[in-house]
């Protein structure tokens, strides 16, 4: 049998489980996590004070 593909989007404030509920999610859904962590541009090539300005909310912040 064929299943169509589910996308389920998980958004909340800074500490409010979201990494914990999708990770319980995939387990109980054999599923896959694609954490959006993944895709920040790289920056290990600048210094650290130049890293900690960088704002991650921006959309320039992903590759």
């Amino acid at each position: 049998m064929m299943f169509k593909p589910l996308v389920i989007a998980i958004a909340g404030c800074s500490g409010s489980g979201k990494t914990t509920l999708a990770r319980e999610l995939c387990t109980q859904l054999e599923a896959t996590l694609f954490a959006l962590d993944l895709y920040y541009r790289d920056l290990s090539h600048l210094p650290f004070e130049a890293r900690d300005k960088t704002n991650f909310d921006h959309p320039d912040s992903l590759e």
